[in-house]
């Protein structure tokens, strides 16, 4: 039996968190009131009420407190406003102390009880008479946090090579583990600037058909096999997976040509095939000579 949950999400293209209606009739897009680790947070409702099996909560479920008045709005955008003069007072006091850090963002949890200032540096930061300097200036608890160069895209925003906005920031909740290996998959450039984003880590999208890219490259012929082609025996020397394609080398005139899959035989199966069926004949050979 499943249990009644709605998602509700703290910030753009954040992680989803479940929480109970508590009878409450929610709908998409609705404002709420909850309690966080953090504190008492607005979030917005981005999944209905909606049943999940038990084994998927991996917490204690807490109850939506309210859903959000008119009130509550105004109190976020107050909250917002000072989010922007706390930003701006934390570059003042990090310049004051001349720490190597950059501030990245600022956020305010919706009770007021804290302030959070996330930044990046290169290594570790002694920020202990920052926090006092803060802490003497908004009289309220002060968190700071380092956060990695692909968080800061993320809060940041701005646009990918692509010229549309970076999917970390529009919609991506989760970064996904990107590697080496599926660039040269997909037969990409592995020039760092062309396949890097402005984070400098590799692209988020070179996830996004990478597991395709694999299906496709299971029914083609590794480089190096010797096929065979309408035009006579051959050696693979490159696949073109979009158009489904090899590139074979000729065994006899050494001239390059192309092909698609399905016209070309690996050599080495068609022996495997023929030897096996005639080791078949000879068993039903030697089946009936006995």
């Amino acid at each position: 039996m499943g249990i009644l949950v709605v998602g509700v999400r703290f910030k753009k293209a954040g992680k989803i968190y479940y929480f109970d209606p508590d009878g409450q009739q929610l709908a998409q897009y609705d404002g709420v009131i909850v309690e966080t680790t953090r504190g008492v947070e607005y979030g917005e409702v981005v999944a209905g009420p909606h049943e999940v099996e038990e084994k998927e909560m991996v917490a204690p479920l807490k109850k939506v407190i309210r859903k959000a008045t008119d009130a509550d709005k105004q109190q976020l955008s107050i909250n917002r406003e000072k989010e922007r003069k706390a930003y701006l007072v934390g570059l003042e006091k990090i310049a004051a102390h001349k720490l190597p850090m950059k501030l990245i963002n600022v956020e305010q949890t919706f009770d007021g009880n804290k302030i959070i200032f996330y930044f990046t540096a290169d290594g570790r930061i002694d920020f202990r008479e920052l926090v006092k300097d803060l802490a003497s200036v908004f009289r309220i608890r002060i968190e700071l946090r380092q956060i990695g160069v692909r968080d800061e895209a993320k809060m940041v925003g701005g646009l990918g090579c692509c010229g549309r906005e970076l999917c970390c920031s529009a919609w991506l909740s989760d970064f996904v583990s990107v590697s080496i290996r599926m660039a040269k998959e997909q037969n990409l450039s592995l020039n760092p600037a062309k396949i890097s984003g402005i984070c400098g880590r590799l692209m988020c999208c070179l996830k996004y058909e990478n597991e395709c890219y694999e299906h496709a490259r299971e029914e083609m012929p590794e480089i190096g096999t010797c096929v065979l082609t309408p035009d006579g025996e051959g050696r693979v020397i490159g696949v073109n997976i979009i158009k489904n394609g090899v590139s074979v080398e000729l065994k006899e005139s050494k001239t390059i040509k192309e092909y698609q899959t399905g016209e070309i035989t690996p050599k080495n199966s068609l022996v495997s095939d023929s030897s096996k069926s005639n080791k078949e004949c000879h068993i039903q050979l030697d089946g009936e000579s006995v």
